[in-house]
């Protein structure tokens, strides 16, 4: 899937992979932006020589998409990630690109002031939860998800499961078990791309994500699974208890709880 993002009215050409669930950018379109350069192309192999002398090796990570050029073909061209153009805009010496620069600064900032005390993470992500416009209720639920969700992967570590995929495929395994729904499957459902799913929950669903979470690390505590394949039978057990007390809600109130609700339907009810 393709899409034009807009930045000061200038046209930035982009890429959704959904299966990595990253976004490609143009980084001539990029350069252009930020430099106001006549010549983008020799701009940015100027600027690749440049991060090689420095050490980096940005300019051989970045990939080429085909995208359609202006002159409606469609022609292979360098692409960045958000991670990787974040770094781009750092050896950039423009104006335009000092604002980044600022952010980047702040972000660093407060994240070794977080690590530093722990307090000050969850302070902030209730300041940006209710910035964006959340209820109090539902900020509640979600840093209480959070903690749930710490304590299970505590515990998967524990077991001798590596993050990162394995973390991911224990993840689907109880998602699908209570919801019916794979993360993806689920994002999907609620037209997600890069966005936290589970910033996307309504209160019920958070509550009924936090019990197969909860169930799951108890199981896995008492029979103390060895690895992944012993943790994918425990997060079966964990999601489907989950699932069952979801079947139940929907018997009785005749409604399904997993929906197509996303975060901007959240904060339009709120």
């Amino acid at each position: 899937m393709q899409k034009i993002q807009l930045f000061e009215s200038k046209k930035i050409r982009s890429h959704w992979d959904e299966e990595a669930e990253l976004w490609y950018f143009s980084v001539i379109d990029v350069i252009e932006v930020l430099t106001h350069s006549d010549r983008p192309r020799k701009y940015w192999s100027d600027l690749k020589i440049k991060l090689k002398k420095e050490g980096s090796e940005l300019s051989e990570k970045i990939g080429q998409l085909k995208m359609k050029a202006s002159d409606g073909k469609m022609r292979a061209t360098d692409v960045a990630t958000t991670e990787q153009l974040l770094r781009l805009i750092q050896s950039v010496p423009s104006p335009q690109a000092e604002p980044f620069k600022q952010w980047l600064a702040k972000v660093g900032y407060e994240r070794i002031e977080s690590m530093q005390d722990p307090e000050k993470s969850i302070d902030q992500a209730m300041q940006d939860y209710l910035s964006l416009g959340y209820s109090q209720k539902w900020i509640n639920q979600r840093l209480k998800s959070i903690e749930v969700r710490k304590e299970l992967t505590d515990e998967w570590k524990a077991r001798g499961v590596a993050e990162g995929k394995e973390f991911a495929l224990l993840t689907n395994i109880i998602s699908k078990a209570w919801s019916g729904h794979t993360t993806q499957e689920y994002k999907k459902l609620k037209d997600l791309k890069k966005e936290n799913l589970r910033d996307n929950m309504t209160n019920l669903e958070l509550v009924l994500n936090m019990l197969a979470e909860a169930t799951t690390a108890e199981i896995s505590k008492e029979k103390k699974p060895s690895g992944l394949q012993e943790s994918k039978k425990v997060a079966k057990q964990g999601g489907t208890i989950a699932g069952d007390t979801r079947k139940a809600i929907e018997k009785k109130t005749g409604k399904k709880v997993v929906t197509k609700q996303n975060a901007k339907g959240l904060l339009e009810d709120k």
